[in-house]
C-alpha cells in the first residue's frame, strides 16, 4: 500500500509515498510537491539536469531537497512513478474500440501528449532506475499499440508484410523523434502531433495493389 501526499495547491502534484511514511507537515508537503513538479519539468527538458538546478527551479535550497530525497536516483524514481501513473490514466481513457484506423489515431494523439510532456524522463530513468520500473515505462504504449495493430491487421486495415514489433518500434521512434525535434527547436509543438499521426498511419497503411497494366 502507498500513502498519497497531497500537494499544497489545487492542481499540484500528488506524490505517492510508501505506506508507513510518517505524516508530513504542510510546509514539507508543499516543498515535496514543488520539488517533484520542478524535477518533472527539468528532467523532461534535460535528463542530466543537476540537483542544484532542480532545487533552484523548485524554489528550495539544496539542504531542503536532500532532506526529502536522499539521492538523485530517489528523486528520479518518484518523478517517474508519478509520470507513469499520470500516463497510465490518460492512455487508459483512450477509446481503442471501433475502427482500428480511428482507434490508432486516438491512441497516437494521446501518446504524443504523454511523450512530449515527459521528454527526457525516459533517458533519466534509463540512467537511474531499476529494470522493473523501466519495463513498466516502456510497455504502457507498446501493449495498447500492439492490441490495436493486431486487430487492424486481422481486419485488413493495417499492412501485414512487416513484423508487428517493427511497426510498434517505428511508431515509438516517430513519437520520440518528434519530441526531440520540438525540444531542439527544429519543429513546432503545434505541428508535431499532426506530423506524427500522418507519418505513423502512412507507415501502417495497406499498400495499394500493384497495377495489372493496361
Amino acid at each position: 500500500m502507498r500513502r498519497r501526499l497531497p500537494g499544497a495547491t489545487r492542481g499540484a502534484t500528488v506524490v505517492e509515498l510508501p505506506a508507513g511514511t510518517p505524516p508530513r507537515r504542510a510546509d514539507a508537503r508543499r516543498n515535496i510537491s514543488a520539488i517533484v513538479e520542478a524535477a518533472t519539468r527539468c528532467l523532461a527538458e534535460d535528463p542530466g539536469v543537476s540537483m542544484s538546478a532542480i532545487a533552484t527551479a523548485a524554489g528550495v535550497g539544496r539542504m531542503t531537497l536532500y532532506g526529502h530525497f536522499e539521492s538523485r536516483s530517489a528523486l528520479v524514481a518518484v518523478v517517474v512513478e508519478h509520470a507513469l501513473d499520470r500516463a497510465e490514466a490518460e492512455l487508459s481513457a483512450v477509446d481503442v474500440t471501433g475502427d482500428p484506423y480511428d482507434a490508432m489515431t486516438r491512441l497516437l494523439d494521446a501518446s504524443w501528449t504523454v511523450t512530449f510532456r515527459n521528454g527526457g524522463l525516459v533517458q533519466a530513468a534509463d540512467q537511474a532506475l531499476s529494470p522493473d520500473l523501466l519495463e513498466r515505462a516502456h510497455t504502457q504504449l507498446v501493449d495498447r499499440a500492439k492490441s490495436v495493430l493486431r486487430r487492424g491487421r486481422s481486419e485488413g486495415r493495417f499492412r501485414k508484410d512487416m513484423p508487428l514489433d517493427w511497426q510498434v518500434t517505428a511508431v515509438q521512434s516517430l513519437l520520440h523523434g518528434a519530441a526531440t525535434a520540438v525540444h531542439q527547436g527544429a519543429l513546432t509543438a503545434a505541428r508535431a502531433p499532426g506530423l506524427v499521426t500522418t507519418s505513423a498511419l502512412a507507415l501502417l497503411a495497406v499498400p495499394p495493389a500493384p497495377s495489372s497494366g493496361p
